[in-house]
């Protein structure tokens, strides 16, 4: 019997994590479903985790060789039979009621092609942070998505096989007799990559939906934590979009660039690293100035804890971040509740 959804979850060397993982999708209220783990040649024992599992729903494919996470996902998509593809990281966890919620909102919504939830944040060891990535859900048009990845991560989007086909291609190099969507290539931002192609080459719309319903992960030791990589990986994704989408590129790829910097100004806050966090925060407001009028507070806030940390001893910041979390995350759950009366 061929299921509705898909569920494609990528496994390397997440030992730790990867049975919450599995647990959480094998928990879903929404019961017809797939789940396609992809080891992608793992060290751990990571598959031997998975191999305890004996739902019969589930489905390990092995990679003979370590190809990453795009090419990971690609082998996913083509063995995928469900009409949507929902995306796991497997040091993420979903809501119970995740896949129930967006396969409404595809049935309801046949020009969605794209559907995200918001994401609850955790921190290393899975505790619940209160804070939630609050994106724009609706009229998300391709210089929005580039300028701020409202899905936020790849755990967070459940997606049309069809919109996928839509952007399929054969790379030269990787993966040359297969169909590729998302581009093997890249060892980071493939997801925005992906995304941003469908949203600026097709007819499809992307919307989320206001309910925290994905558990992302803050893992210091993982590839975001990188910040030249991840900056040098952002720009390759630009210098690809200039082919596709010149115009889009010519209007909003300064002020995207001032959002990726800010990113990752917020990224090294998490990190404690409040010299590279004020370096980013200065580079994002003089390239773009206007991203402090367009987003005041999000800025304002991003450049003051920026240069709380680099001025002040970490035994004094962290308390002011507690305090600081702790309003952010009062005010983010009553704004949820709200949207969702």
């Amino acid at each position: 019997m061929v299921p509705k959804v898909s569920v494609i979850m990528p496994v390397y060397n997440v030992a730790s994590f990867v049975c919450e993982a599995i647990t959480s999708v094998l928990n879903q209220d929404f019961s017809d479903f797939e789940l396609l783990i992809i080891n992608d040649c793992a060290t751990d024992n990571s598959l031997s985790l998975c191999q305890t599992f004996t739902d019969e729903r589930l489905v390990i494919i092995n990679h003979e060789v370590n190809k990453g996470l795009a090419a990971a996902r690609n082998t996913g998509i083509r063995h995928a039979k469900g009409e949507y593809l929902a995306f796991l990281d497997s040091d993420d966890a979903w809501h119970s009621h995740k896949l129930h919620a967006h396969v409404a909102h595809l049935d309801k919504q046949p020009h969605i092609g794209i559907s995200f939830s918001r994401s609850a944040f955790m921190d290393f060891e899975g505790n619940r942070l209160n804070i939630y990535q609050m994106p724009k859900l609706t009229h998300i048009d391709a210089a929005h998505l580039l300028c701020r990845n409202p899905v936020g991560n790849g755990s967070a989007p459940v997606i049309r096989k069809q919109t996928f086909d839509e952007v399929a291609f054969k790379s030269e190099v990787h993966s040359p007799e297969q169909w590729c969507y998302f581009d093997e290539s890249f060892r980071q931002s493939e997801d925005i990559e992906c995304w941003l192609r469908i949203i600026a080459t097709t007819q499809w719309q992307i919307e989320g939906l206001a309910s925290p319903l994905t558990y992302y992960r803050l893992n210091n030791q993982g590839l975001s934590s990188n910040f030249d990589k991840q900056l040098a990986s952002w720009e390759k994704m630009i210098k690809k979009a200039r082919q596709y989408a010149p115009n889009l590129l010519k209007n909003a790829e300064d002020q995207a660039r001032a959002y990726q910097l800010r990113y990752l100004a917020r990224q090294a806050i998490r990190c404690h690293d409040g010299k590279t966090a004020v370096q980013f925060i200065n580079r994002a407001l003089t390239l773009s100035p206007a991203i402090m009028k367009n987003e005041a507070g999000r800025t304002l806030a991003t450049f003051t804890a920026a240069y709380l940390l680099y001025l002040i001893p970490l035994s004094l910041y962290k308390p002011i971040e507690r305090a600081g979390h702790y309003c952010i995350g009062r005010i983010q759950k009553y704004k949820i509740k709200q949207e969702n009366q």
